[in-house]
């Protein structure tokens, strides 16, 4: 099982977080800095060629690709994805098709492959973006607007060219008619205004925080020509027409989408796209479960296989296209975060209000059991929500600047967070560890709580118990047993598995006692963590405010993490949080895999060069092309 797989980390995060932006409006307005944008001596912005959220672009404006991508990988062939799923739409910006929209269209895993943005992120730094449709951009140091100046040779697939038209309508277009995040753009621009015949400048209200530029400039553009803003959201299995390297060739609802490349496509050899989209058709293939897609790809007609658990990547590869070398088998390690997966408790629940509770609750978890019995002694054991980074604060002692940040909460915190000597309990592996149980005992009857004939009742008799939505049979397997564990403590904890409708719907309305859920973590956190951790997304169904946080000390961490100026000062706002999120026991930790497992067809090549975010689908090609 694949914990960073957790539905609500896909597209569901991706459709809320239109709603976070929202959610600064109640921070303090702040100025920022925008580190590498060149400023003369008269105040006006110098076009620049990218744009970092902290510190400078890696490369410099004379750069001919990404370090990730091979600018001389051949042209031809194709590629066949599979997916779990079904599609009904091809519009991927409303909110109708906003769950099942076929892939591939806009994409971040397959590449967008039909529509494009202003800019474009570069997978091999925390959060940078480089020119795609603009190429350049112009903003004054205090970032209190951004220009963005299209490249001249930008076309539609249809030959006629993108405009500052183009930009301002679809900016229009999707605020009146699109989904979050889409929607709500520009909530936070003053003024959107056409300069020259080539340039579109936003001007940014004073709550526009500092992450809010990149967002607008990773926005899709839309042809003004072809789109009736009154039929738009609409829009059903008709194909629309973008920007990008391919187009869509054929269509079976709900089972396959076949894309074709565009052989006038425009931006072939600008930088960021030099090696990029290499086949000359990519096909996307659905299957109702993953097993099946995976006797799909066994059989041939899926040609990669993204494996998610350990024990599958394990035990389930001895046919014969792989004992034949027809199937290679890699395994890549990006530079990432772990993330946090994790038991999270609802502190909406009175039951878990008590931090008391909640960390006898976490103590109980017997990951050293966990590890061995149910997945081969394979995981690393979660410690930090940003692990294996220097923006964690595990094995780090708080600097003066932390706990200056950190302020009274620093009191209500073991001294094991602040030295950063903290750590979980290792288990015997018993499941009964008996030293750690008594731990979580003490920590229960100091809550309230006592044992009484075997249960775990509070004064009035009742015994301590709550319910675990889960979502499939992986995630059922993991709280069966920490259901088994907390039976030692007297601790009633029911186990609910229920469909992914019931799943979302739940989880999105709060309607929950403890759930699973994994929280991914970037080298670049942003916005995303007022979302999780802001009071302010407490009560706003369908944020990923699991575990209903509201603490004003929080929201100060949250404010500093947006509006850092500096690295210094970013790393240390995140420490902060890290810090704290793990001092309250809002998450019992379960566990990561450092490495990213893909099986492919032999044919299937790619760069020698592994990205800062992994493996990188867009840069890989069809080595059969090279023969033809």
């Amino acid at each position: 099982m694949d914990p960073l797989r957790d539905n609500l980390a896909g597209e569901s995060s991706i459709f809320w977080k239109g709603l976070y932006l929202r959610l600064l409006l109640a921070f303090t307005a702040m100025l920022f800095t925008g580190a590498g944008i060149l400023t003369g001596a008269s105040g006006r912005a110098e076009p620049v060629h990218g744009l970092a959220m902290h510190g400078s672009p890696a490369l410099p404006a004379d750069f001919d690709h990404l370090p990730y991508a091979d600018p001389k990988a051949p042209d031809g062939g194709s590629i066949t994805y599979g997916v779990v799923g079904t599609f009904d739409s091809l519009n991927p910006f409303v909110l109708k098709g906003m769950r099942t929209t076929a892939r591939g269209l806009w994409d971040p895993q397959f590449g967008n492959l039909v529509f494009e943005s202003l800019m474009m992120r570069s997978a091999d730094e925390p959060f940078t973006l480089y020119g795609l449709l603009a190429k350049s951009i112009e903003m004054d140091a205090d970032r209190t607007f951004m220009q963005f100046n299209l490249d001249s040779r930008a076309r539609w697939s249809d030959g006629k060219p993108v405009t500052a038209d183009d930009v301002i309508f679809s900016f229009e277009l999707l605020r009146d008619h699109g989904r979050p995040p889409f929607s709500n753009r520009l909530k936070k621009v003053e003024k959107m205004e056409k300069v020259g015949d080539n340039s579109v400048r936003f001007t940014f209200t004073k709550d526009a925080d500092r992450e809010f530029p990149l967002l607008l400039a990773m926005s899709p553009i839309l042809p003004k020509h072809l789109i009736d803003p009154k039929t738009f959201e609409q829009s059903g299995l008709a194909p629309m027409i973008g920007s990008g390297p391919y187009v869509i060739d054929t269509v079976k609802p709900g089972e396959k989408i076949v894309y074709k490349r565009n052989p006038d496509y425009w931006g072939k050899n600008i930088p960021a796209m030099r090696g990029l989209a290499n086949y000359d058709r990519v096909t996307v293939n659905y299957y109702l479960q993953d097993q099946t897609l995976f006797e799909a790809f066994k059989k041939g007609d899926v040609d990669l296989y993204a494996d998610g658990s350990p024990t599958h990547w394990r035990d389930s590869y001895n046919f014969p296209a792989v004992r034949n070398g027809e199937i290679v088998r890699e395994e890549f390690k990006p530079k990432l975060p772990s993330g946090m997966f994790g038991f999270v408790f609802n502190t909406r629940r009175p039951l878990f209000q008590d931090q008391r509770v909640r960390e006898a609750l976490t103590l109980a978890f017997d990951f050293e059991w966990v590890d061995r019995n149910l997945f081969g002694e394979v995981y690393d054991r979660t410690e930090s929500f940003w692990q294996n980074s220097d923006l964690s604060s595990y094995g780090r002692p708080a600097s003066p600047q932390e706990l200056a940040l950190i302020g009274d909460m620093k009191k209500a915190m073991e001294p094991a967070f602040i030295d950063g000597s903290y750590k979980l309990p290792v288990t015997d592996g018993s499941g009964r560890d008996r030293k750690v149980l008594r731990h979580a005992v003490d920590l229960l009857k100091a809550a309230g709580y006592t044992i009484r004939n075997g249960s775990m009742v509070d004064v009035h008799g009742r015994q301590l118990a709550f319910e675990i939505m889960t979502q499939n049979p992986d995630q059922e397997k993991i709280a069966l047993a920490y259901q088994r564990f907390l039976t030692a403590l007297g601790v009633d904890a029911a186990v609910r598995t229920v469909d992914d409708s019931s799943y979302q719907q739940r989880s999105q309305s709060f309607d929950y006692d403890v759930i699973l859920k994994s929280f991914p973590s970037s080298l670049s956190p942003g916005i995303e963590q007022v979302g999780r951790w802001g009071s302010q997304s407490r009560d706003i169904k369908g944020t990923d405010s699991f575990a209903g946080v509201a603490d004003p000390g929080i929201d100060r961490i949250l404010n500093a993490i947006v509006s850092a100026r500096g690295q210094e000062d970013f790393v240390t706002a995140v420490r902060a949080l890290d810090r704290v999120l793990m001092s309250r026991y809002y998450v019992v930790p379960l566990y990561h895999i450092a490495q990213q497992w893909v099986a492919h067809r032999k044919n299937l090549m790619h760069p020698p060069v592994t990205p800062l975010y992994g493996y990188s689908l867009p840069t890989w090609w069809d080595g059969t092309a090279q023969a033809q």
